[in-house]
């Protein structure tokens, strides 16, 4: 004997069936994200958490770096889809071939922020040095050449009259080594990142000089990509911007004033809360080492192009920029813009 199938159950089956095929078909699109493991990727993390990349559909994937250099080279290769870190000697070298275009703004060293830290080995701070004219002479400890502790090496040198050229640069591969170098005393100073910096202050491992927003303050990098998916993936790109854009309201909001000064917000706990299960890092470490960004994530040009200036004079990077195609006009905004 058949079997015959209601018509209402049949209805419903197909309805069913449709259902699925629409939701498999309408999966999330992966997006790449390349980060280090710090309070400036408090955005990202922030947008993770909330799940704020759904509502774009995108998936997101943070491909996490030992230092900042790495990341250029990634996007460049299209490894990656974006790029959220600091400027290098590597990601300028590569803007100068035309492989790399800024998107958006990222986070910025300014008086009261304590973000990157100088710092000095016990063993020298023995030894005397107890201020910048006393790095003339030292040996300073950088991830690799032209990452950002070097640039404010020498806006320290510029600022404090000592020789920029005395100061041997020992370049250890990674953020890690670099503190581990500091601790052990084989390198004399360095800049760290206040998350790496801040435990070991705590503990006494190393001495703190001071911070470069209150010393040497500048646009400390951006959110870039590379060219090929600048072209082909635009669309993927705004989405991103819109999911970055939304949280960097919420960081701005949580960590400064109205007058653009350092203050905790109604929500600083509860996003403070969120950067320290990312970087392991206690809420109040990381209040403490939080980094500014404009609240537009826009992007000071003038101030990018004098790094670049600087990067040609010290023949780091081979290449001039051309600004009008390192900045993306379809998606970054400037300083001068609203």
């Amino acid at each position: 004997m058949a079997f015959r199938v209601p018509a209402h159950a049949l209805a419903i089956a197909l309805f069913l069936g449709a259902a699925l095929s629409i939701s498999s078909g309408t999966r999330a699109e992966e997006i790449k994200i390349g980060v280090l493991k710090s309070t400036s990727t408090g955005p990202i993390y922030i947008a993770v958490e909330r799940h704020y990349f759904d509502a774009e559909g995108l998936e997101p994937n943070l491909v996490t770096f030992a230092s900042a250099q790495p990341i250029s080279v990634a996007a460049a290769g299209s490894e990656i889809d974006v790029g959220v870190t600091a400027f290098t000697g590597g990601l300028f070298s590569l803007a100068g071939q035309g492989a790399i275009r800024i998107i958006a703004g990222y986070a910025q060293n300014v008086p009261g922020f304590k973000f990157d830290a100088f710092v000095v080995s016990n063993k020298a701070w023995q030894e005397g040095v107890r201020s910048y004219k006393d790095f003339a002479g030292r040996v300073y400890g950088v991830s690799q050449i032209g990452a950002p502790p070097h640039y404010e090496l020498a806006l320290l040198a510029e600022k404090h009259g000592f020789d920029f050229a005395s100061v041997r640069i020992s370049p250890l591969q990674s953020l890690a080594n670099v503190a581990s170098a500091l601790v052990g005393g084989q390198i004399d100073a360095t800049s760290l990142l206040g998350s790496a910096a801040i435990p070991l202050i705590d503990r006494g491992d190393v001495k703190l000089l001071g911070w470069a927003g209150d010393e040497v303050p500048y646009q400390l990098g951006s959110i870039f990509t590379g060219t090929k998916t600048a072209a082909d993936h635009a669309d993927r790109l705004e989405k991103f911007l819109r999911v970055y854009r939304r949280a960097v309201h919420e960081y701005h909001d949580a960590f400064t004033g109205p007058d653009g000064k350092r203050a905790d917000g109604p929500g600083a706990d509860e996003i403070a809360a969120i950067m320290a299960k990312y970087t392991g890092l206690s809420v109040e470490q990381v209040k403490t080492g939080v980094v500014y960004f404009d609240r537009e994530a826009r992007v000071n040009e003038g101030d990018v192009m004098h790094q670049v200036d600087w990067f040609l004079k010290q023949g780091l990077i081979k290449q001039p920029v051309d600004p009008k195609l390192f900045f993306d006009s379809r998606f970054v905004v400037r300083e001068d813009q609203k």
